[in-house]
């Protein structure tokens, strides 16, 4: 009996020093659904190292691109669907995604949103060395010829960085629908393609700007912000600002399979609470070039959902589906 008791107490005592998220969460893993270097993979770094302290071990972050999402949302809809140690990046684009179809049949109430990371806006971004100083020399371009200039992003027609392109335009009542728009899987790509010299104007988010613009390699010609951001990005003028009436809010977040134990989810939710709480997690974020948008939980969830329901609405107006 005395070594049952012993046994007992060792035991409790290990429950008792372990960390508050190690039952339920023993391998964190963040997917990234696109190739490295863009905002899916900005997004999970910020959980990835937000989080660090809440979990036993470190976090994993895995790259899964295709389809802008598609690959992933199939993915946590039939094998991983009650997965609780995996946490998927996702951004407003995601949700316009799902707003149009994109996802096939794999919509909003097929993912369990959890958290968010920040939020994040459009940019208008060119290399170093290209002849538009301003975003004045580029529409000027545009509007003598919406076909003459080659941009690009990481979505295809109908993605967000797609209506990125397309209300910029709209702003001097040009037809989106001229423009030359090349499509990669990813920003990473995109941003590749922009330095390679394949597209001449990315439409990429600010956020993932920050890793690059210090390089000298690329330039914001105008953020699609509705003010000016905090620094570093405070010296970049808006695109309202300048006179065009473009504005692109970005949501980064997270989401989980629907099947997900409400245990684990219940821990991330708590995982993610302790960290908006805390100095570091404020810092990252701005690191990052993100602004802050503490929501988890259910709150988050039906958030997300209402985001989906407006998107679907907007979408329907601008022909993109019936």
């Amino acid at each position: 009996m005395k070594l049952i008791h012993i046994a007992s107490a060792l035991a409790l005592s290990a429950v008792i020093g372990a960390p508050a998220f190690a039952q339920e969460i023993d391998r964190p893993e963040c997917v990234a659904p696109a190739k490295p270097g863009g905002g899916f993979d900005l997004t999970c770094r910020i959980a990835q190292q937000g989080l660090e302290k809440q979990f036993d071990g470190p976090m994993e972050v895995t790259f899964l691109p295709g389809g802008i999402g598609a690959v992933a949302i199939n993915l946590f809809n039939t094998t991983r669907t009650d997965d609780p140690n995996a946490i998927v990046a996702f951004s407003s684009g995601s949700l316009l995604n799902m707003a149009i179809g994109k996802y096939g049949q794999w919509g909003a109430d097929d993912v369990r949103f959890l958290a968010t990371a920040g939020t994040d806006y459009g940019a208008v971004i060119v290399r170093a060395d290209s002849p538009y100083q301003s975003l004045d020399d580029l529409m000027a371009d545009l509007e003598k010829d919406p076909g003459s200039v080659v941009m690009g992003a990481g979505g295809s027609v109908g993605s967000q960085d797609w209506m990125k392109a397309a209300i910029l335009l709209k702003s001097k009542e040009l037809d989106p629908r001229k423009m030359r728009y090349v499509a990669f899987d990813g920003g990473g790509d995109a941003i590749a393609g922009l330095l390679g010299g394949s597209i001449q104007v990315y439409f990429g988010d600010v956020g993932e700007m920050v890793s690059h613009l210090g390089t000298g390699e690329m330039r914001i010609l105008a953020a699609m912000s509705p003010e000016r951001l905090p620094a570093p990005f405070n010296d970049i003028a808006t695109a309202k600002e300048l006179g065009y009436d473009a504005e692109w809010p970005i949501v980064r977040g997270f989401y989980m399979g629907k099947d997900v134990p409400d245990a684990a989810y219940d821990k991330w939710v708590e995982a993610f609470n302790a960290a908006y709480g805390t100095e570091e997690w404020s810092k990252l974020v701005k690191d990052k070039g993100l602004l802050p948008l503490n929501l988890s939980g259910q709150e988050m969830d039906a958030d997300m959902k209402k985001r989906v329901e407006r998107m679907t609405g907007i979408a329907k107006e601008a022909g993109l589906i019936q």
